[in-house]
Formats: structure tokens, C-alpha cells, sequence
């Protein structure tokens, strides 16, 4: 399908209104229960699984870009504009970029040249593409000179009125007049020099409809939403939000700097509190925010926060866009927490939901939906506008008002609430008319481009991504898609989509085969390397070991997977670990760094899943007799000093100092030189760090050689067996380790491991350990003036009240930092190939040239050639305030000023599977 013509129908609708000048990867179904958020908790355990499809041939559907009227768009740069010669839809940049998509040349003229016309016509009949998002300035309730103005689109209505308690919700003396666009308005004169319809009352949308009948609905663009509580299933009530300046919260801070490499806290401010209820903005501003500051995260993406009528359905099924959720409090509220963000240095990411719309006809956009085709609705009409998976309507995004719809409601919350960019969701569904329901993607282009994609939904999100950054330069767009479509994370100046990152989807999958179907002995490194770093070199990743997805009754997060029950019974640090729990906290911190370390170019945590939250979520339902017992998270959890889950949660917060100071996240220098299935154990650098993986059970090896490409002396710069991680100790931090040149420089093949240097290292079981570069200096001689492991990188945590700073593990050195070296080239592979990730496999990696010198061979000094002799417990130093008399066991990092003397948790049973309802 070409996609509706309806893309260029209906320009200006306001008509009287002036513009403004001014490798093959299967779809699993653990990727598909990501892909279908449905309505309600109970289903979600429901068949899932993607069946085989046969692959789309594609065919020359699109045509050739016809070249008989000039392009007025413009098109020139990363912030998606163009020229406006006609040659940009002729010429595809992506195609520079990966030549295997040269075949779908036509499929990216026409999706391009369709773009391209689009801002042709917002700038012809809009006064451009920004102008156009600005509807809300228009749409809804507004001032406007003497009175309240209130515009809806709703071209099916036969009549219409407002109606709320400033009319006693009796309309018959405020009827609205239809436009020849389907837009209703009126405007509402001030009375006494007061607004007719006070700020905080009630309003609705009525109007009647083919059949004569008479509907209240929300309006559309309705900026904040209540429900009386008190009454069960109670609907839903628009709210004319229009605060005195006096009540207004005026914001103090500026956005933070866009990061290199985003560390992402994934989270949901309603299930925040400790306890078993609904948390407000306010409460999550000044009691989570400074633990998300602490444990050195610098990106909030914030859940739920559109108004959504069905609590369970985790903020995916919207019913009203733009307002904010009214369950944790005021739009004032919101912007609060988000100036807070701001001040802590945190981006605030907006999870935006833009794929579907709920079902809800009484309190959604569902309501407008009455006896119109697709042209004229929001929705598709028939099967093509609901999602057979998510129970919800789908967007018509070939119409005009839903793109006025859609775009200003992006800027609403870019504007009005500062956020500092998005996370689509369900970009699959909206990618293809198929919605992924039952596909299978193998990464063979011919599934990415044929009659199967949906060119109206990528020319909205090519619109959407130039839209956010022209209005905001430094935000951060990431795209949930499973579906790997090539060009999604490309600039749209190039004829790519435009998102600055995609989610690594494939990801928690495998580690979740891992878990369930694997004994440690059956574990690939080359499997697990593969997997870690199989993705197109030229478009960013976020990954993550687990998000919310794997936290949702039914489903199991890592933790619940290594240790189960023993997480109720057998966290106390009182007494000595189970094999269960030593072994459960030792891979819990090495599966989520190597995540971090080697899956992407940004990482991504959800709340709670730092310290092992032992809990999944099950939101109150009729099944669990609406409990919020399990819709909360157990901070006294990680406050605890006595228990275990600090070691995880001070891990957490290391692995991210350890990115604050090295920027390895950012670096494009990424080379697994070795993935040992003997030793299980994977070695690889990431910018300037050497990384080591021991996931062997047992053995531990002692003057383990490693390569590595720069010469020298390295250091340990973190590790996960030290005792501050719940560790044994095992490595000494104060050893050098000096390289030893390998091979013929210049010649690979006669290098190890395809590397031109090595030193030796030792390698416990089931342990991680980063090795830095010390460039030495004069000073450095003697040694004097290095720090221990427990004196090392002190956490740039913000200083706030009751949050004490702690340390982290990662050396400081007083050092010259090297510059990143060159990037590692990848493999050619052919058009056939079907993946085309381009990444070298471990064999095949070329080593980084530069740095390579001969007869590079420091001597090891008598006291070096064992220097895996541990420093013993009284030789570490604590952590800088955990200072306390009489502690001589060595202090945590986790912050004191959160410790309670709680007890260990209840024990307790759970079914491997959804509670029963």
C-alpha cells in the first residue's frame, strides 16, 4: 500500500487563521511479549509466540520520484532540513553509508520525496513545520483577546456544545460552528473581567452524531484529566487547566548538557514509593531523584506520564495525550520534578506513546471515533485501526489533523514541561501494516522495505525526529523497534528516520535463554559476544540486560532468575552466602556490566533492578484484590546495612563512574580479541579499557594473558570481586601490570589474539575486572602518589540531604587522559548477507594501528612476578564517609544516611509463573 493520499489533503484547516511568520536474528517471542503491551495484566501471559512468515519480495511498488514540480522544502543538516533542489530526493545518503540497501534506492525516493512535499506544504499553508506543532495553541482551551476560545476537530459531528460546571453542563447557550475543515470552535467572553470557565472546573466535549444521539467526551487536546476516586470505574472528566500567574511553577534551571553516552534510569514515578500506594511527582523529585544523582545515571526516562485510564496497562494505553497523569498530581507537579532533574544535571526522557490509542471510548480519543471514515478520524477505520494484541485503535498518520495532533503534542511536552526528549514506543507496530504480529525478522532487507511498510507512519516519525531537533538540538530520541529496519537511527538529512538510538531488544532475550534453558557449563562466550555486539556499527544502541518488561508478574527479572526464593531467606550478610546467592550476586553484576560495557553506545536500567529488587510487578487488578503490595519498590531493601543488595546496588553505581570517567560508552573503539569457550572467559576493549570476563564457575587463573593495544602500564580499575561488591577480594589493586610487545609490528597474524601487546592478570571464577592505562610521569617513578581500589574515583554525586557521598572503586589517577584510539575496521560483507551488522567476528578482528613500537618490554621488578598476593583486609583503606570507631571490617559504599535496622524480608514462596488470580 502507497499510503493515503490523505497526507496532502487538507492544508489549513483553520481557514480564517493566518500562519505565523516568524548475523540472521530471529524474532523471539520474549521480543514479541515487548512488542504487545496489552490492556490488562491477565493477558499478558497469553500466546506470544512469532510464527514463520514467508519473506516479502520487494517490488518496484514505490515507483520512480517523479521530478515535475520543485521541492520547497529545505533539507541541509543533521537537524533533518534539506536543500531545496530536487536532487536531495534523488540522492539517498543512507545509501553511502550501507550499499546492501541500493536495491530499495526507489523505496527511499519515494518515502524521502513524500517527506520532502509534506514540509513543502506546512510552509506553504502552516508557515512551516514548527508553526504547524503549535497547535495547541489553537486547539483546546485557550486565552485569546476577551475570552476563552475552545476549538475540536470532529468533522462526523452533526452538532456540538460545551459544556461543564460553568453551564451548569447545560450547552444549549454555547453551540460551536464548524469550519469547512471539520473544526468546531467558540469563543466564551470573559465575565466581570473574570474567565467564563474557571481555572481546575470540569469540562467536556458534547456533540451529536449521524444517528441523532448526543455523546460527552474529553476534548482531545484537553491539558489535565481527574477521576473522583471514590467512586469505582468512575469516567473521567476534562479539566480546564489555566493557573494564575502566582500558582504557575516557573522554571530555574536549564537543560543539562545532552551526554555522550547516556546512562538511563528506566522508571515509573507511581510505583516509587516504599509503600504500598500511588507516589506523587513531588515525592519522587526529593526522595528518588538524588538515589537515581547517586548512583551516577544521567538520563531519567520517566513512564506513564500521559494520562491513562487503566493503571495496569503500565501508561501504554493513553486516552488523554496531552495531559499529565493526575494519579501523582498537577501538571505543576510534573514540572517540578523535572526542574529538579534539572538541577541534579539529569536529562529527563518522556516515554511517549504515539503507536496506539487506548480503546477507552468514554475517556480517550477513542470517543471521536463516531460514524467516520478513515479520512476524517484520528483512526483507521475496519481492521487496519485496531491492533488485535494491544486491544487499541491505530493511528491514521496519513491525515493531516492527526499529524497537527501528533506533532504538537510532542512540542507540548518539550515546551511547556522541558523535557529533554523521548523514547517512542511500539515503533515496530507502527513501521508496518502488519504491526510485527506473527512476523519473524531475520534482518533480510526484503522485510524492511516492500508493500508491507507502513510510509505514511516513517514519513511521521522522520517529521517528528526533524521537528524535536530543531525546537531542542541536544535531545535524545530513542526508538523501541525489535524489527532492526536499516536506517532508523540515521539522520533524516540522509533519508534515514532520524532517531539517535534504538533499543537493543534482542538483548534481555538472550540472557533470559541463558537463565532458563542453560547450566553455567553450556554458556558460549562466542555466543554471548555475538549477541552483545551484533548491531549496525553505523546506528547507536541503547542496551539493557532487563527494563520493566521482564520485571511484569509472570516473567521473572535476572535476580528472581539466579537466586529465587534464597532472595527472601538468604540475603542477610549475618551469615555466610549460599552457593545459590554467592553465585546469583556475582553474575547479577556481571551480566548487567558486560550488557553495559560491550551492547551499545548508551544502557539502560529500570528501577529497583540495580540492587536486585527481589519483587515483580503486578499492578492492582481484580486478580490480586487491588493490592499495591507488589506495585511499589523496597528501598529499605538497598538502606539496609545488614543485607546484600547494597553489594549489587554499589556495583552498579562503580560501573557507571567508571563510564563518567573513561567515556567508554561513547567510544567508537570496540575489539573482543578473545572468547575463550574452554576458559569462559571473554577479554575486550572498549576505548582505552581492557575488559575480562570469567564466567567459568570454577576456575580461576592466575597470569591470565590478555591482549591489548596500546603499550605500557595498566591498573585495575574496577572490579567486581572486591569487597565493597559483596566480592572475595582476590585481586590486588595496587599491582602493575606491564605490557609485553607481540609478534612483527604491523603484521596481525603474528600478534595475540590479533593484538600487538599482552600483560598478564589474575582471573577469578565468575568475576569482572577493567584494566586502565597509567601514562606515567617523572612523579610516578616510585608509585607514591597512586591511590588504593577503596580510595579511588570519588562519585560526583550531588550533594543533597541525608545523602551522603560515598566512593567509588574506579581509579583516580592524576594522569594525563590518552585520546580514544581509531576504530577498529569491520567486515565487508556482500548484499546477500542478510544482517549486515558489519562487525569483524572474534577471529577476524584487525588490530588498531597506531601505538605499535618495538622492543616495548618493561622489566618486571622481583616483588612483581607475584603480584597476585592480595592486600589483606586491614591494608584496605575505607570508603571516604564510612568512616566509624571500631569498625574495622571493611566499610560499604552504600550511602549510611539510608541504612535502617530492618529485618530480613518475610520468606516467601512464588510460583514460577502469574500469580493466581
Amino acid at each position: 500500500m502507497l499510503g493515503s493520499l490523505g497526507l496532502l489533503a487538507t492544508p489549513f484547516a483553520f481557514g480564517s487563521f493566518s500562519p505565523s511568520s516568524s548475523k540472521t536474528r530471529t524474532l523471539s517471542s520474549k521480543s514479541n511479549h515487548q512488542l504487545a503491551k496489552q490492556l490488562a495484566v491477565e493477558s499478558r501471559r497469553g500466546s506470544r509466540k512469532l510464527l514463520g512468515r514467508p519473506v516479502f519480495l520487494f517490488n518496484s511498488v514505490y515507483g520512480k520520484v517523479s521530478h515535475g514540480s520543485p521541492i520547497l522544502a529545505v533539507m541541509v543538516d543533521d537537524s533533518s532540513t534539506m536543500t531545496s533542489s530536487e536532487e536531495d530526493a534523488e540522492h539517498i545518503g543512507i545509501l553511502d553509508v550501507d550499499s546492501a540497501l541500493e536495491p530499495f534506492k526507489d523505496h527511499f525516493q519515494y518515502r524521502v520525496k513524500k517527506y520532502l512535499d509534506q514540509k513543502n506544504l506546512f510552509e506553504k499553508h502552516e508557515g512551516g513545520l514548527e508553526e504547524f506543532a503549535k497547535g495547541y495553541l489553537k486547539f483546546g482551551f485557550n486565552r485569546e483577546e476577551g475570552g476563552i476560545v475552545y476549538r475540536e476537530w470532529a468533522p462526523a459531528a452533526q452538532e456540538a456544545q460545551v459544556i461543564g460546571d460553568f453551564n451548569g453542563w447545560d450547552g444549549s447557550n454555547h453551540r460551536m460552528e464548524m469550519n469547512q475543515f471539520g473544526v468546531w470552535s467558540i469563543k466564551i467572553p470573559d465575565s466581570g473581567g473574570n474567565p467564563a470557565i474557571p481555572h481546575n472546573s470540569r469540562v467536556k466535549f458534547r456533540f451529536k452524531h449521524g444517528d441523532g444521539v448526543w455523546v460527552d467526551r474529553i476534548p482531545a487536546w484537553i491539558k489535565y484529566a481527574t477521576v473522583d476516586t471514590t467512586r469505582f470505574g468512575a469516567p473521567y472528566d476534562g479539566v480546564h487547566w489555566d493557573p494564575p500567574p502566582s500558582e504557575r511553577y516557573e522554571f530555574k534551571y536549564p537543560h543539562p548538557p545532552k551526554p555522550k553516552g547516556p546512562r538511563i534510569y528506566e522508571a515509573h514515578v507511581g510505583m516509587s514509593s516504599s509503600e504500598p500506594r500511588i507516589n506523587s511527582y513531588r515525592e519522587f523529585a526529593d526522595d528518588v531523584l538524588p538515589r537515581i544523582r547517586a548512583n551516577n545515571y544521567n538520563t531519567v526516562q520517566l513512564m506513564a506520564v500521559m494520562e491513562h485510564s487503566y493503571y495496569a496497562s503500565f501508561g501504554y494505553h493513553v486516552t488523554n495525550f496531552f495531559a499529565v497523569s493526575s494519579r501523582s498530581g498537577t501538571p505543576e507537579d510534573l514540572k517540578y520534578l523535572i526542574d529538579k532533574a534539572h538541577s541534579l544535571g539529569l536529562q529527563i526522557l518522556m516515554d511517549v506513546v504515539h503507536s496506539h490509542a487506548s480503546n477507552n471510548v468514554t475517556d480517550g480519543l477513542n470517543g471521536f471515533d463516531v460514524g467516520q471514515s478513515s479520512q476524517d478520524s484520528y483512526f483507521h477505520s475496519g481492521e487496519s485501526g485496531y491492533h488485535k494484541l494491544w486491544d487499541s485503535r491505530l493511528f491514521n498518520y496519513g491525515n493531516w489533523e492527526v499529524l497537527r495532533f501528533l506533532l504538537s503534542n510532542l512540542r507540548w511536552w518539550l515546551e511547556e514541561f522541558k523535557f529533554d526528549g523521548f523514547r517512542f514506543d511500539g515503533v515496530t507496530s507502527m513501521l508496518y501494516h502488519h504491526h510485527g504480529i506473527n512476523v519473524g525478522f531475520t534482518g533480510d532487507y526484503n522485510e524492511y522495505f516492500s508493500e508491507a511498510t507502513d510510509v505514511d507512519a516513517v514519513v511521521y516519525l522522520m517529521l517528528a525526529n526533524s521537528l524535536i531537533h530543531s525546537i531542542l538540538p541536544d535531545a535524545t530520541v530513542i526508538a523501541e523497534d525489535v524489527s532492526g529496519m536499516p536506517g532508523l537511527g540515521r539522520p533524516v538529512s540522509e533519508g534515514g528516520t532520524g532517531f539517535d538510538y534504538r533499543l537493543a531488544m534482542a538483548i534481555p532475550d538472550k540472557w533470559i535463554d541463558y537463565l532458563k534453558n542453560k547450566n553455567d557449563e553450556e554458556w558460549s562466550m562466542k555466543d554471548l559476544s555475538w549477541s552483545l555486539t551484533n548491531r549496525r556499527q553505523t546506528e547507536k544502541c541503547i542496551s539493557y540486560a532487563e527494563s520493566h518488561d521482564q520485571a511484569i508478574v509472570g516473567d521473572k527479572t535476572i535476580s528472581f532468575f539466579l537466586m529465587d526464593k534464597e532472595m527472601y531467606s538468604g540475603m542477610s550478610c549475618l551469615a555466610d552466602a549460599s552457593p545459590t546467592v554467592e553465585r546469583g550476586i556475582a553474575l547479577h553484576k556481571m551480566i548487567h556490566f558486560i550488557t553495559m560495557a560491550l551492547g551499545g553506545e548508551g544502557y539502560l536500567n529500570f528501577m529497583g533492578n540495580e540492587f536486585g529488587h527481589p519483587e515483580w510487578i503486578d499492578f492492582p487488578r481484580e486478580g490480586n484484590g487491588w493490592s499495591y503490595e507488589k506495585c511499589r519498590r523496597q528501598w529499605s531493601l538497598v538502606d539496609t546495612e545488614h543485607l546484600r543488595y547494597k553489594f549489587m546496588n554499589a556495583f552498579d553505581r562503580a560501573m557507571n563512574a567508571l563510564d563518567d570517567k573513561f567515556s567508554f560508552l561513547s567510544s567508537t573503539k570496540q575489539i573482543v580479541s578473545s572468547s575463550s569457550e574452554e576458559d569462559k572467559v571473554i577479554v575486550f576493549e572498549r576505548g582505552d579499557l581492557v575488559f575480562v570476563f570469567n564466567f567459568h564457575p570454577k576456575n580461576t587463573y592466575d597470569g591470565y594473558k590478555v591482549g591489548c593495544d596500546l603499550p605500557g602500564k595498566y591498573r585495575v580499575a574496577l572490579d567486581s570481586d572486591a569487597w565493597e561488591f559483596g566480592g572475595l577480594g582476590r585481586v590486588g589493586h595496587d599491582v602493575d601490570h606491564f605490557t609485553s610487545p607481540e609478534g612483527k609490528p604491523g603484521v596481525p597474524e603474528t600478534n595475540f589474539n590479533n593484538r600487538p601487546n599482552s600483560f598478564k592478570v589474575l582471573s577469578p571464577a565468575r568475576t569482572c575486572v577493567v584494566y586502565h592505562r597509567v601514562e606515567e610521569t617523572p612523579g610516578d617513578i616510585n608509585d607514591s602518589n597512586l591511590t588504593g581500589v577503596n580510595e579511588t574515583l570519588q562519585v560526583d554525586a550531588v550533594k543533597e540531604e541525608n545523602i551522603a557521598e560515598s566512593a567509588s572503586v574506579v581509579d583516580i589517577m592524576e594522569t594525563k587522559s590518552l585520546p580514544v584510539s581509531i576504530e577498529s575496521p569491520g567486515v565487508e560483507e556482500s548484499p546477500g548477507e542478510t544482517n549486515d551488522y558489519n562487525l569483524a567476528g572474534v577471529d577476524e578482528r584487525l588490530p588498531i594501528e597506531g601505538a605499535k613500537q618495538e622492543n616495548i618490554e618493561e622489566p618486571e621488578s622481583p616483588g612483581e612476578t607475584n603480584d597476585y598476593n592480595l592486600a589483606g583486609v586491614d591494608e584496605r583503606l575505607p570508603i571516604e564517609g564510612a568512616k566509624q570507631e571500631n569498625i574495622e571490617e571493611p566499610a560499604s559504599v552504600v550511602d549510611r544516611s539510608f541504612a535502617a535496622n530492618l529485618d530480613p524480608p518475610e520468606a516467601e514462596e512464588r510460583e514460577d509463573g502469574i500469580l493466581d488470580d
